[in-house]
Parts: C-alpha cells; sequence; structure tokens
C-alpha cells in the first residue's frame, strides 16, 4: 500500500507539475520567438525579464556592428559615440569586432554581447534566437531611412539584364544578409523565374565590401548587395563609379536596426536608449563615417512595423527562426 500511494502520490506531483507548467506557457506568448523569452505584450520582440535575479548589470559593455565591411573601419568610426555612451551609462564600453552574422547573433545569444547593430537580414534571427531588443535605425536629417539591393555587374561583363546571369555566377555575400541573399533570391524568383542552382551558381563572398571589390575587380560577373555600403566604398574611394553597373534596384528596406539584450536591466536598457537618442552627431567620427550614404541621426522605430517587409521575405524563401 505504502509503493501504490508513494506512485500516487508522484502521479498527483507529475500532473501539478504538468499543469503549473501549461498555465506558465498560456501566461508566456512568444510566437516565433525561442523558449526562452516571453513576448506577453505582443510587440514581436523578448520581454525584459520580470525576475530581478534574471537581469544582468555589467560593469563592462560590449557593442558590435555589423560586419557589413572590414572591422577595423568601423572601430573607429563608432569611438566617439562609444565614448558618449561611456558618459551616459558611467560604464566602460568596448568595441568587439566581430567576422560574420553568425557570430554576432551567437555572441548575444550566449550573453557576450550587449548593444549591436545587426544587419537588416539578421536582425529577425537575432530578435527570436537571440533575444535582441532593437529600437532604432539610422536615418538622413530629414528622417529619409533605408537602402535598396541592387545587383551589379562589370562594364564588358556580357550582363546587360538580371536575365543575362543565367549560366553564370551570382555572388551573395551570406544566408542571413537581406540584400546579400534573401530579398534577390525572392526576387529573382518571384519575378524572373531563376533560381540558385537551377539557373546560375550562387558564391558567397562572406561582406558587401568583398561582393563589391569583386564585381569591381571582375572576380564575380554579378552580386547583389546594399548600395549603402557602395556609396560609403565610393566615398572613401575603394571603387571607382564606373568600375560597376547595376542592372537592378529594390525598393527601399530599412538599414541596420540597433538595440540591446533583452536581460539588461531596465534602468540600463533606458541609459542606452538615451544615448542614441541624444547623441550629437555634428563633428563627430560616427558623422564622418555615415554622412557618406546620407545618414545624421538614430531614427526610433520597432521591429514590428519596420521589419514587417523583411519577414515577408523570409517567409517568401521559407526560412525559418527556429534556433539551433
Amino acid at each position: 500500500m505504502k509503493r501504490i500511494a508513494t506512485l500516487l502520490a508522484s502521479a498527483a506531483a507529475a500532473a501539478l507539475f504538468s499543469f503549473a507548467g501549461a498555465a506558465t506557457a498560456q501566461e508566456c506568448p512568444r510566437g516565433d520567438l525561442d523558449e526562452r523569452f516571453c513576448d506577453v505584450d505582443g510587440d514581436l520582440i523578448a520581454d525584459i525579464p520580470t525576475d530581478p535575479a534574471q537581469q544582468v548589470d555589467p560593469d563592462t559593455l560590449i557593442f558590435a556592428y555589423t560586419p557589413v565591411e572590414d572591422p577595423a573601419v568601423y572601430k573607429e568610426a563608432w569611438s566617439d559615440f562609444l565614448t558618449h555612451l561611456e558618459k551616459e551609462t558611467g560604464k566602460k564600453v568596448v568595441f568587439f569586432p566581430v567576422q560574420s552574422n553568425a557570430a554576432q547573433i551567437e555572441a548575444m545569444r550566449s550573453g557576450r554581447l550587449h548593444i549591436a547593430g545587426f544587419n537588416t537580414g539578421s536582425n529577425p534571427l537575432a530578435v527570436n534566437c537571440a533575444g535582441f531588443r532593437p529600437f532604432t535605425i539610422m536615418a538622413s536629417k530629414d528622417g529619409n531611412f533605408g537602402y535598396e539591393m541592387e545587383i551589379l555587374t562589370y562594364p564588358g561583363s556580357g550582363i546587360e539584364k538580371v536575365e543575362d546571369i543565367k549560366g553564370k555566377q551570382l555572388a551573395f555575400t551570406s544566408p542571413t544578409s537581406n540584400s546579400g541573399f534573401k530579398a534577390p533570391s525572392a526576387i529573382l524568383k518571384a519575378d524572373f523565374d531563376m533560381e540558385a542552382e537551377r539557373d546560375f551558381e550562387p558564391v558567397y563572398s562572406g561582406k558587401h565590401d568583398n561582393s563589391i571589390l569583386g564585381v569591381a575587380n571582375k572576380d564575380y560577373p554579378a552580386a547583389s548587395i546594399a548600395n549603402s555600403v557602395l556609396s560609403r566604398m565610393i566615398s572613401r574611394d575603394v571603387i571607382k563609379p564606373d568600375q560597376v553597373i547595376s542592372i537592378y534596384k529594390s525598393q527601399t528596406f530599412p538599414t541596420t536596426g540597433f538595440g540591446t539584450a533583452h536581460n539588461l536591466t531596465p534602468d540600463l536598457q533606458d541609459k542606452i536608449r538615451n544615448a542614441f537618442f541624444n547623441f550629437e552627431w555634428e563633428g563627430t567620427s560616427l558623422q564622418a563615417e555615415f554622412e557618406k550614404s546620407n545618414e545624421g541621426q538614430f531614427l526610433e522605430m520597432t521591429y514590428q512595423e519596420f521589419w514587417e517587409v523583411i519577414r515577408k521575405i523570409d517567409a517568401a524563401n521559407g526560412v525559418s527562426y527556429a534556433c539551433k
């Protein structure tokens, strides 16, 4: 009888635990977010943990900017802003030169990255897998923002229109990039009935500057790139405008999204937000670099609204936000 009573007690406890788990799941809606996160307010990004024990307030903050080009270029470009961020938060801030989108997402997922600018295509993965909470993008002084995906070739390549890429190579950057892979894949399939492997050979350069230089130097016959990066490279005389020809230009997409890790304390997240929005661009290293692509302020935004078109592109490509 004692054994039966013990088994019944264990079963009751298991049932109670199961019920409690179900209740917790009901109280913690998450949509596409990883099971570690909650989205009670339905804004599609991870909520700040309500338990103070799950919040972090590090003495040193780690910042990373999307690896669209050589990280060394951006360590200097962001230096004045990071000094400002130190003053606003009262903490040391370190620039982390990530080498890939995947490494950047993994750094935030594992708690080694606190503040970041994730590229357009990586934002959904960073939000859903790493708990990224984006809240701002760069914009021009008059409030315009975004960039276009362009497909480039070089003079004399024999490519005059998109259909001419058939049977040739097309350089992408990486599978997590919007303009470097996701958008052109969806557009080529929907508008031109062209698919990688079947109609052209896909190759991967790793970064936008590699793709642009690859076309300019005639290593790739064509490449899909973000034209904001192209503008900055031309402004720095990395390439000459006549080295490349654009054969396709897309609609405008949101550019890099900036935000924080979800589990920073609310007070620290507020200080970081304020640092972005009260930063004075004039005469800074940030202005010197990003005015080349006509950017001069941080504009408040929401992931739910601004990234809707990117989520639709992902859906068209069959992209899953499941975390590995």
